[in-house]
């Protein structure tokens, strides 16, 4: 692989980990997830250090695609965000207006 896409792809897995920092503060990134295809196709070894604190891992993601591996629960996070949905039910009825257009 070019020493320039290495580059790219480091450069990108950064702004990754710099963006969850960011918007996780209480989360700390410990790796990239990557299929092992991809670590295979990138010249890449599973547990190797590619940034500081910061190991390739083999993971069941999608090829193409990696992910930002941290010790935090976003899963329960996320589930906790769907709980606070609340379906609104209405006790009038309202009248739609007739149109005289049709649909196509």
């Amino acid at each position: 692989m070019s020493t320039s896409k290495i580059a790219k792809n480091l450069e990108r897995f950064a702004q990754a980990i710099a963006a969850h920092d960011r918007e996780n503060p209480t989360h700390t990134a410990f790796g990239i997830g990557m299929s092992p295809f991809d670590i295979d196709r990138l010249g890449l070894d599973e547990g190797e250090e590619i940034l500081p604190g910061i190991t390739i891992q083999a993971d069941s993601g999608v090829t193409g695609n990696f992910r930002v591996l941290c010790d935090g629960q976003h899963e329960l996070e996320e589930e906790a965000e769907e709980a606070e949905v609340v379906d609104v039910v209405s006790t009038q009825t309202v009248e739609m207006p007739q149109t005289s257009e049709t649909w196509r």
